[in-house]
C-alpha cells in the first residue's frame, strides 16, 4: 500500500523559500488581500486551517487569485471527506496535525502535496510510509530543534522535515542546524484583525530573517 500512495502522492515542490504561512482565523472577505500580500512579499505556501470561518470559501479564492505563484490548502484537515472538499476548490497543499491513514490515501488520490503532523519517530515513520510529501513535526516548541535532529537520524536522507508550532524568525538557524527544511508560521506572521500592510511588513521580516540563516548555516 505504501507503495502505491508514495507514487500517486504530489512531490514538495522546489520552493525558492519553503515557507508556509498558516492564516487561522482568516475570513473570506479578506482571503485575496492577504494572500496578496504574502505572495508579494515572497511567500510560495499558504495554508487555512479549516478552523477558520468558510475555510473553503477563502481557499477558492486564494486558489483562483493565486495558484499559478503559490501552493494554496488547507490546514486542520482531519477526514477523508475534507480532503475531497479541498480538492474540489483547487487546493493543493494538504496539512493536517496528525497521521491518518484514511486522510493520507484520500490525499494521493486526489494528488495533493501532504504535510502530516508528527511528533515520535513512530509517527514520522508511519508518515513515511505513507507516502507523505513532508513531514511537520509539531509543535515543533515541545520537541524542540534537539528533538526533532534525533527523529530525523532515522528518517530517509531525502525526507523534507518541517517544524511547525511555537517556530518564529528568530528560531530558523537553530531548527536548520538540525535538518528542519522547511517552516509553517502563523501568529508571527497573520491573526486575525491585521491588515494586508501589517502582514507584508511581517512576512518580509520573516523572509530576510530566512535568507540570514540560509547563509549562517
Amino acid at each position: 500500500m505504501s507503495e502505491s500512495l508514495q507514487k500517486k502522492t504530489a512531490p514538495w515542490p522546489e520552493l525558492k523559500r519553503p515557507l508556509v504561512a498558516i492564516l487561522r482565523g482568516i475570513k473570506p472577505a479578506e482571503a485575496v488581500d492577504i494572500a496578496g500580500a504574502l505572495v508579494e512579499a515572497g511567500f510560495e505556501a499558504i495554508e487555512v486551517p479549516l478552523n477558520s470561518p468558510d475555510p473553503f470559501a477563502s481557499i477558492a479564492k486564494m486558489v483562483d487569485a493565486f495558484s499559478d505563484r503559490c501552493l494554496i490548502g488547507a490546514g486542520t484537515v482531519l477526514s477523508p471527506d475534507d480532503v475531497k472538499e479541498l480538492a474540489a476548490v483547487g487546493g493543493k497543499l494538504m496539512v493536517s496535525p496528525n497521521i491518518d491513514s484514511g486522510v493520507m490515501q484520500q490525499a494521493a488520490v486526489e494528488k495533493l502535496v501532504t504535510m502530516p503532523g508528527v511528533f515520535s519517530a513512530s509517527e514520522a515513520i508511519s508518515a513515511v510510509k505513507l507516502g507523505a510529501s513532508a513531514l511537520k513535526f509539531f509543535p515543533a516548541s515541545v520537541l524542540g530543534s534537539d528533538g526533532i535532529k534525533a527523529v530525523r537520524a532515522v528518517l530517509p536522507p531525502d525526507c523534507v522535515i518541517g517544524a511547525v508550532g511555537g517556530v518564529g524568525h528568530d528560531d530558523f538557524k537553530n531548527y536548520m542546524k538540525a535538518g528542519v527544511t522547511a517552516f509553517g508560521l502563523g501568529s508571527s506572521l497573520y491573526k486575525p484583525g491585521l491588515t494586508s500592510k501589517e502582514v507584508v511588513h511581517q512576512a518580509l521580516i520573516t523572509i530576510d530573517a530566512y535568507d540570514q540563516a540560509v547563509d549562517a548555516v
